[in-house]
């Protein structure tokens, strides 16, 4: 996927360039840019050494000698002071700039750690919300893998009013459905399964709004599309049973959408895209029906049925679909947001 979350040692990563949280004078610093350090031998520091002093959110690059990265984007990240000293714009300043030059260097994938949350002190839950926005603005622009490398769970924190309303939203639903079943009684699943049965009987496609109920689609709303002829109507619910492929071609269509602007927002690749587009049969993994029903902002019904049709169901009984479900029914639709809460509830990401 174009952008990931994995735990591992930044220095092991096997990417084209890995960014390093480097000392403004040229010398080595502490955490992670001594691991660099010591990794890539005596020729990194002379390297270093030429280029001198690094301003605050600026960024340079190197070879990467004896690591497995080609480069190394060394950035200098902000001190937390009070966040009244444009602390944020300063880190912001650090991905942009660094995404720019791996671009400039023919990266095709770069790794960064998350910036400035060692020494520097800058809040964890602040700077991965920087990191997160700015990463996936460039991905929304550009094709590259990238990823952000947490050597340990302690070191990714999300913000405590989303981890604590997360947290609610999985107790009153997920444990919930869990005792229902255990005491044999019909369970949440079943009776939201039939109550889908019922309504995708009488489902149809309607531009901008993928999948409506055929009573709400009457009659022209503001921001609807103009009515359809018979003809139409005809066409489209002949299409009703099309499967993942052709029916995710026929969304994207009618949001008015380029391809690249809805398989980037999903977190999925131009190569993977591409299968998909030529394989009417292609079968996609669950993660990646979801990135595209987030990326088409597909509500909680029509996410259901779009995903049945690749042979996949939301369930209150796993935790990863009822974080899902969290997001569809908040309407958030921004798939990097909800890979960093499926990553620190230990689940997997969304795309490809």
């Amino acid at each position: 996927m174009p952008f990931e979350i994995v735990r591992n040692d930044i220095v092991n990563m096997q990417v084209d360039a890995i960014v390093n949280t480097a000392n403004p004078e040229p010398v080595v610093g502490s955490g992670v840019d001594t691991g660099i350090h010591k990794k890539a031998g005596q020729e990194l520091l002379t390297a270093r050494q030429k280029i001198g002093r690094i301003g605050v959110g600026e960024a340079v690059i190197t070879p990467g000698f004896g690591l497995d990265a080609r480069h190394v984007i060394h950035t200098v990240g902000p001190v937390w002071k009070d966040g009244r000293h444009g602390e944020e714009e300063l880190l912001a300043s650090c991905y942009r700039k660094s995404l720019a030059l791996a671009k400039a260097h023919g990266c095709e994938s770069v790794a960064f750690p998350l910036i400035s949350t060692g020494n520097y002190g800058f809040p964890k839950a602040l700077a991965l919300q920087i990191a997160v926005r700015e990463i996936s603005a460039f991905l929304l622009e550009n094709e590259m893998l990238v990823s952000l490398v947490v050597f340990g769970k302690e070191a990714f924190v999300l913000s405590e009013k989303l981890f604590q309303s997360v947290s609610s939203y999985i107790d009153e639903n997920y444990i919930r459905s869990k005792t229902i079943d255990e005491y044999g009684a019909e369970s949440v699943n079943e009776a939201r399964l039939k109550a889908r049965r019922t309504k995708e009987s009488r489902l149809v496609y309607k531009s901008a709004a993928p999948l409506q109920p055929l009573e709400e689609c009457a009659g022209p709303s503001v921001g609807a599309a103009a009515p359809m002829d018979s003809d139409d109507w005809k066409r489209l619910l002949k299409n009703l049973d099309a499967g993942f492929s052709e029916t995710l071609l026929q969304l994207i269509d009618r949001t008015g959408k380029k391809d690249s602007e809805i398989y980037k927002k999903a977190n999925v690749d131009r190569k993977l895209f591409s299968k998909i587009r030529n394989n009417m049969d292609y079968k996609p993994s669950k993660m990646t029906a979801l990135a595209f029903a987030f990326a088409l902002e597909l509500d909680i019904d029509e996410t259901r049925d779009f995903i049945g049709r690749a042979g996949f169901a939301l369930s209150h009984s796993s935790k990863f679909d009822v974080i899902v479900e969290y997001f569809l029914v908040n309407k958030n639709y921004n798939v990097f947001e909800l890979n960093e809460v499926l990553f620190a509830f230990d689940q997997p990401l969304l795309g490809a």
